[in-house]
């Protein structure tokens, strides 16, 4: 990939994002197989089975479907791993990266990005770009792209869903 992130903008997940984000705050702590990344009272990380979200499927399809155009793959080869993000008011999530393994690329989708809900910060040879967040709009990056998200000053939550893509593994 090129450029520093690619950004695209699917009008038609708004009514998919209302039902997955009513879903959502329905749910307890238990509904998640998995928190990681406890930093400030917050687990940044929320791993949940699809199911347990209607509509979902849609979102990470739309996404595999874009991210294999970006990597010039044929999307029945990629692996997909997910994560939902929620940020209260006053949350922040530090910087880090996602080249842990073997991903070819990562990105941010946002479901509800409320104005002054903090940006995604991405660091590329000591400059940093600021994306504000849009409801509906993925964000393709480089996993080994450091980045971070601002705090969330809109005094109300966010919800976004990150990414990571590599090989099926045969």
């Amino acid at each position: 990939m090129q450029k520093l992130y690619t950004s695209v903008f699917d009008q038609e997940c708004f009514e998919t994002n209302d039902a997955i984000l009513k879903k959502f705050e329905s749910l307890s702590e238990n509904d998640f197989k998995q928190q990681t990344h406890m930093f400030n009272g917050r687990y940044e990380n929320l791993y949940i089975d699809p199911e347990k979200l209607p509509r979902l499927e849609i979102i990470i399809n739309t996404a595999k479907n874009n991210a294999a155009k970006i990597l010039g793959i044929d999307k029945e080869k990629l692996a997909c791993g997910f994560w939902l993000n929620a940020m209260r008011a006053g949350d922040v999530t530090t910087a880090h990266t996602h080249d842990d393994d073997d991903e070819l690329l990562s990105c941010v989708y946002y479901i509800k990005a409320p104005e002054n809900s903090g940006d995604l910060i991405i660091t590329s040879n000591n400059k940093q770009t600021h994306i504000p967040p849009l409801e509906g709009n993925f964000v393709f990056f480089s996993p080994d792209t450091l980045h971070e998200v601002s705090e969330n000053k809109s005094g109300q939550s966010r919800l976004s869903i990150a990414f990571n893509f590599g090989l099926m593994r045969t």
